[in-house]
Formats: C-alpha cells, structure tokens, sequence
C-alpha cells in the first residue's frame, strides 16, 4: 500500500500566482500528487508538491517563468508510463500533467505527416487517422503519450521496420528552462540549416525542456499484413531464428521473443492455449499477399532449422490484435508470477551478432539466482528486456535485482551494446550512463548547464544525486 504523500512544500506566494493563472487545473491534492509521484516499475515514490494541467503551449510557458523565477523545479508528465523513474519528483516541485493538450493540430495525407500536442496517446492519434490510409507505427506496448515517447526515445515492437522516435519525428515546440517558447525542425524530410536540436531534446527525458507539441512522420497502412506465432525447445534456438531473419534482410515488421516464463505467464493470462516455450511472435508488412507468403514461408524455415514448431498463423484483423494485446499484457502477466510483488524491468541493446550469447548469458545468471526472472525482447534490433520479480518489502531481495542488471548492462556495454534501448536513463541508469560514454557524460552536463543552469527541468534525472 502506497503511503500518503508528505504535505506540499510550496510557498504560498507560489500556490496564489498558480491558482491565479490555471485555478481549478492546479491542485496541491495529496491524492493527486500521489499519483504523480511514480511511472510503472521503478521503485519508490516521489510526490511533487503540486500538480498543473495546462492547455496550451503558453499556459506551460507562464507556468515555467513562474517556477524559473521562484526556483521550483518542474516534471513533465505524460501517462506516468515510464520504467526508470522518469516522473518521480526527487525534489519536489511542480509536476505538469500534459493529459489535456491532446489535440491532433493538423494532419497532412499527401505529405505523410501529423502535428500533435504533446498529450496525444499513441492509441489515440492512430483512432484520429482512421480513413486516411496511414498509420503511426511506434508501439512501446503501453499507450503512452507521444510527448513521453519523444522525451525518452522510445520504440518498441516495430523499430526493426519502422525505427524509433530518433528517426520519426520532424520538429518539435519545446518550453524552455526560463519560458522562452522555441520550435526545433520542421516537415522537410531532411534539413543542413543548423544545429539539429530536435534530436537533443529527444532522449532529453525533459531534463533541458518541457516538450509540448511533436510533428511525426506516418507511414502508408500496409496493402498485406499478417502474423504468425512460433514455439521452440530451446532459447538459443528460438534467438538464432531472430538473427538469421535480420541478417537474411527479410523485412519483418516486429519479431517478439518470450522465454518460458513469460510465455507461461502470458498464456494464463491472456487464456491462450500455448505451451509454456520460448517463443517468437512475428508480424509481417507487405505490399501484395504473394510476397506476405514469401516472406512468412522462408522465416518458417528459419524457424525450423532451429527446432521450431507449429508456425500458426493469423492472418486476419481480430487474431493479429489478440496476439499482441495478449504480447502488450506481459508486464502484468509477469507480476502474477508472483503475487504481491513488484517488478524492477529493465532493458539493453546488442549488436545483431551478439544477441544469442547475451541473452543466454543473461538467462544463466537468473537461473542461479532466488528471483524469479523472465525474458523477452524487440529483438529484431537486438533489444531485450528483463522482468525481476522481487518482494517491496525485502530490500535484499532489490539489491539482488539491481545487481543481475548490473551483470547484464555490463555484458551488453563490453559488446558494443548500450544500457538501455529504449526505457531510457531516468534515476534508474545514471551509473550505467557513466560507465557506457564515459568523459562524454561531462559533455551532456555542459549541455545541461547551459539550458538549464539553475537545474529545474527534471532535476535528479541522467546525472546526478537525487539530493
């Protein structure tokens, strides 16, 4: 049970100029600031002392000369989705609930673009372009907003066909540390003019701005689409088909690895009638239904020349969206592996080659550990994710989990890999930031320094001491 949060810090003066400018949308409810104080996963819980819903890009503005003024700090939060603690108030301060700005501005069929407010759901603004033949294909499982996905870089299911939010958005507004309102890119495909700050304050997790409205690049709605689920003996069997796949340059459009612990999991909860087995869920985009066929039969055989079996097929709408419902509830199947307990989810990225070594290594240390651990990935693109079951109340039981992690970031840096592709660094990763890029962490703080050289965007977050 989550204990009531402490009482706001806020100055009184402070509390009028925010009452003045938003009234009823700024609220120091202790319920409310409860729920901003955690995203999913991360443990702890870190309450603001107030909490605004602003509107429009300018009301976010006038909030943040408000707090660059009195030295408060300021979160940006989204649907509170994140695994790294990227919504938590160390400091406390002001969170700003981007809920309400969840307006799609403007939509541009012929030129394969959208601009949105930065509190658009993914889920959202794919139901806003239903008729238009064209489709937003990020997909981090969680229907997150589409500020917090560009904040934190995410991808997810589709990045080995699609790429991530690095390579999808084309511009962005963005509220400055001291409420200066900047816009970075813009709809051209590609641009020479300048620094390219688009790509800073993405990833940023909101730590150099508040991001408030994103334009997208969208895709055409496939002519063919179609999905297929594969069970294996082995793990490694079912990791090698992966690679083969991508280093076939077979375009699928996601493959999804569950070992035997989620895949068990994921069946109960989902009531579906797989077998406990490491498998892989694939989808498949083409333009015509010979070359879907094509596609789905060399990768059958990919699968069984690695012992794969029963390559079932889903070819229509209502199975393929009850197979990835079924792949998006596996965080919560995991929990109800173990009753009561909360899970430390934590995620690296390998290159393409590497992947079978690591995940196999990465499962051997879980075996020999009193943690439950379950496995899956996006690993299409090499990346994976690792769900530690551990009991809240036992903090051996966390130091264990953080120290398997340790293991596995370590691995995946000494490969070329990365400490996180995808969730992000948040409070979660701040050691394994340093130990991956080294001296040029030095040079993000520099960054940092400058946009915001009192440290009230997201302070705590990347880099330093939560103090």
């Amino acid at each position: 049970m989550t204990s009531a949060a402490p009482a706001s810090r806020l100055d009184p003066a402070v509390i009028g100029e925010l009452t003045r400018l938003l009234g009823d949308r700024f609220t120091i409810s202790d319920a409310i600031r409860d729920h901003h104080s955690r995203g999913e996963a991360y443990p702890g819980s870190y309450p603001p002392d107030g909490v605004v819903y602003p509107e429009t890009t300018q009301e976010v503005s006038l909030v943040v000369e408000v707090c660059h003024r009195e030295r408060v700090p300021m979160v940006a939060f989204g649907a509170g989705t994140s695994l790294e603690g990227h919504v938590s108030a160390v400091r406390g301060g002001i969170s700003l609930d981007m809920s309400r700005m969840n307006r799609v501005l403007r939509v541009s069929v012929e030129d394969l673009d959208v601009t949105v407010e930065a509190g658009v759901t993914r889920t959202q603004l794919n139901e806003a372009l239903k008729g238009t033949g064209l489709a937003f294909y990020i997909d981090p499982g969680a229907d997150a907003t589409i500020g917090g996905m560009a904040s934190t870089r995410a991808s997810g299911t589709t990045a080995v066909r699609y790429g991530t939010m690095r390579e999808n958005v084309l511009g962005l507004t963005v509220v400055l540390a001291d409420g200066r309102v900047i816009r970075t890119g813009g709809r051209a495909r590609k641009s020479s003019a300048g620094y390219d700050l688009t790509r800073l304050f993405v990833g940023a997790e909101g730590t150099l701005g508040i991001i408030t409205e994103v334009t997208l690049k969208l895709h055409g709605i496939p002519a063919a689409i179609g999905a297929a689920v594969c069970q294996f003996p082995t793990l490694e069997g079912a990791v090698n088909t992966a690679m083969a796949t991508i280093q076939l340059g077979i375009p699928v459009a996601r493959i999804e690895l569950l070992d035997e612990l989620f895949m068990g999991a994921v069946a109960k909860f989902s009531g579906l009638s797989y077998q406990a087995l490491p498998t892989l869920f694939f989808e498949f985009h083409a333009t015509s239904e010979a070359g879907l066929k094509d596609d789905a039969e060399t990768v059958a055989e990919l699968a069984s020349q690695n012992g794969g079996t029963g390559f079932q097929w889903a070819s229509d709408e209502t199975a393929r969206a009850k197979m990835w419902k079924a792949r998006h509830e596996a965080y919560f199947a995991g929990l109800a592996l173990r009753p009561g307990c909360r899970a430390l989810v934590t995620d690296v990225c390998v290159p393409i080659s590497r992947l079978t070594e690591s995940i196999l290594e990465t499962k051997r240390d879980a075996e020999g550990s009193t943690l439950i651990a379950a496995i899956l990935g996006h690993v299409g693109d090499g990346n994976y994710h690792v769900g530690y079951m551990f009991d809240p109340a036992n903090a051996a039981e966390l130091a264990e989990a953080q120290r398997l992690n340790d293991r596995m970031v370590e691995r995946a840096i000494a490969v070329g890999g990365t400490c996180t592709g995808e969730h992000g660094i948040g409070l979660g990763k701040r050691a394994s930031l340093r130990k991956e890029h080294g001296e040029a962490v030095a040079v993000m703080r520099q960054l940092k320094e400058t946009l915001d050289p009192l440290d009230l965007m997201n302070p705590g977050k990347i880099f330093g001491a939560t103090a």
